[in-house]
């Protein structure tokens, strides 16, 4: 950027805040503190504090002057500004002011030459310039006394910028050093992962405990900087946090995050409007597979090294991806009466699919829900017909044509695996599993509890049916397993011979008068046990009521 003196005679008014630019850290002698007073009194810019983070904000069009002073009474004064953009590109500068040499030692020399500014430019020049969005430093050493000042520019809209002066090199660094080569690396994508790994930052070996690796995965483009990262999700619509180390709280999350707490790595997923952003800090590891990503789509990898004490980040550069497609799932063929047991994987949420193609025009598709919770849907020549989530035992009766095809789709809907038999049959006189009563409860009563028996009741149907009723002694700490994964398509063939204690038939025309008692005698006092009743049809496959925990009582 090329600077010009006809500023200097700008209004006031014009300027967003005017101080006198001075030495920061020693005392100078009295004709170069003139030459200092005389040329930043026409220079009215902000000071630009040494060794901490300063940040600036930027009005289109309208630059921003700060100025500074090396430390005076060194043979050497090394310095360093590194320049942070956390948004658009930006135009920035530094101008060096020296002392003039002989007689402008003088301060009334000196005076009078600076309010000409034809001679003070003599004495100015241009050390750097930059255009851009990258993060940049300039390193520079001076032998003698000089004043900077540095102009920021944005010309495409209103944006802000990270600036860091320091004077003193030999004390640390406040941003973590990145590798020598600081490129992320694609190690491995699938369809829904994408294995990341990258070099060590020294500062990892040498302050293990204050740093971190924090990983940004978008699929718009790569980021720069961490604070440019976040200014982009902001300007979605979003709230964030100041940092991303240091903001994964959960009270601090919106309605569009999601948390995820998985292996002391936390995660927030935002979604935004160009799709998911995602934040992942992971310790000091430099591997990462990133999970649960959408087939053949483009991603991009962002990581960022962080010291967790001073909040102040380096990013690697970035990378990109495109996962895999998702293969085409496996088809398993339906034949006419023959059951399928479908075991699902409730991690993966991916459809299992079975294939029938009707030989009659009226189908008859048959589900028992064995564990777990499934969703189920049902295509006919490529229209859903049916789609809804199995409880217990669901019966789905279609009308078609001859020689239609349908595909049955199977998803586990929760984390745990899942499991459902599955029967397609065109022979409705032929059912595959008895009737069944309005419910599958089975009642204990309370008053008939004594110390050594229990008496349960259950409903049975219009059709004679054999019923068996077992039970099982177990902990107090063993009824939530034993009722949440308990198979209900296991039969009594699972259970221990000792476990049985009868099997009766009955059934009763009136179905208001279809119940049936039975005392379970010789338990012990105060003990829980686990009673189930079994209901077989003329196909013999069996259908297990909702287990039934009672405990005897204590005392009688």
């Amino acid at each position: 950027l090329k600077m010009s003196w006809f500023w200097l005679y700008l209004p006031l008014h014009l300027l967003t805040a005017t101080c006198l630019c001075h030495s920061i850290k020693a005392a100078t002698t009295s004709s170069q503190q003139s030459f200092k007073t005389n040329l930043f009194n026409f220079y009215h810019s902000l000071i630009l504090a040494d060794g901490k983070e300063t940040t600036i904000h930027l009005l289109k069009d309208i630059p921003k002057r700060y100025c500074f002073a090396l430390e005076e009474g060194r043979v050497l004064a090394p310095f360093s500004i590194t320049v942070t953009p956390c948004d658009v590109p930006i135009e920035w500068s530094i101008l060096v002011y020296k002392s003039p040499p002989g007689k402008a030692t003088s301060g009334d020399h000196v005076t009078q030459e600076v309010s000409k500014s034809q001679k003070a430019s003599s004495i100015a020049s241009t050390i750097f310039n930059y255009k851009g969005n990258s993060v940049e430093t300039y390193m520079g050493m001076s032998s003698h006394a000089a004043l900077y000042l540095l102009e920021f520019l944005s010309t495409e809209r209103d944006t802000h910028i990270t600036v860091y002066l320091t004077s003193d090199t030999t004390s640390g660094h406040l941003y973590p050093e990145l590798p020598v080569d600081p490129r992320v690396s694609v190690i491995g994508v699938g369809p829904t992962t994408a294995t990341l790994t990258w070099k060590h930052s020294p500062s990892v070996l040498q302050h293990r405990e204050s740093i971190q690796y924090c990983l940004l995965v978008n699929e718009k483009h790569n980021y720069k900087s961490l604070c440019a990262a976040e200014t982009a999700i902001r300007s979605s619509g979003m709230k964030l946090p100041p940092s991303l180390a240091l903001s994964l709280s959960p009270y601090l999350l919106e309605p569009q995050q999601v948390m995820i707490l998985s292996n002391s790595e936390l995660s927030i997923i935002n979604k935004v409007s160009t799709g998911e952003v995602r934040q992942v800090c992971m310790g000091t590891k430099n591997t990462y597979t990133v999970p649960s990503l959408s087939p053949s789509t483009q991603y991009y990898f962002d990581v960022f090294i962080v010291n967790l004490l001073t909040n102040a980040s380096a990013a690697y550069t970035g990378t990109f991806a495109r996962t895999l497609e998702e293969p085409e799932p496996k088809v398993t063929e339906l034949k006419d009466d023959k059951v399928i047991h479908v075991v699902l994987d409730g991690k993966k949420q991916k459809f299992y699919s079975l294939q029938y193609q009707a030989r009659h025009k009226k189908i008859h598709f048959t589900f028992q829900l064995c564990r777990g919770q499934i969703r189920v849907h049902i295509i006919r020549n490529g229209k859903t017909v049916a789609s809804e989530n199995l409880s217990g035992l669901r019966y789905f009766s279609l009308k078609g044509k001859l020689l239609d095809t349908y595909l049955v789709q199977l998803r586990s809907t929760e984390e745990l695996n899942s499991s459902v038999k599955v029967q397609a049959s065109p022979h409705f006189h032929k059912p595959l599993f008895p009737l069944l009563p309005e419910s599958l409860k089975i009642k204990s009563f309370s008053k008939l509890r004594t110390c050594r028996s229990v008496t349960i009741a259950w409903l049975g149907t219009q059709e004679e049916s054999k019923y068996c009723v077992y039970r099982k002694r177990i902990e107090e700490d063993q009824i939530w397993r034993e009722l949440q994964n308990a198979d209900r398509c296991s039969g009594p063939e699972s259970r221990h011979k000792s476990e049985k204690v009868l099997c009766k038939y009955f059934y009763d025309i009136n179905l208001q008068r279809a119940v049936t008692t039975e005392t379970i005698k010789g338990l012990e006092a105060g003990t829980l046990y686990l009673f189930d009743v079994y209901l077989f049809g003329p196909s013999g496959i069996p259908v297990r009521y909702h287990s039934k925990v009672v405990r005897t009582r204590k005392k009688c």
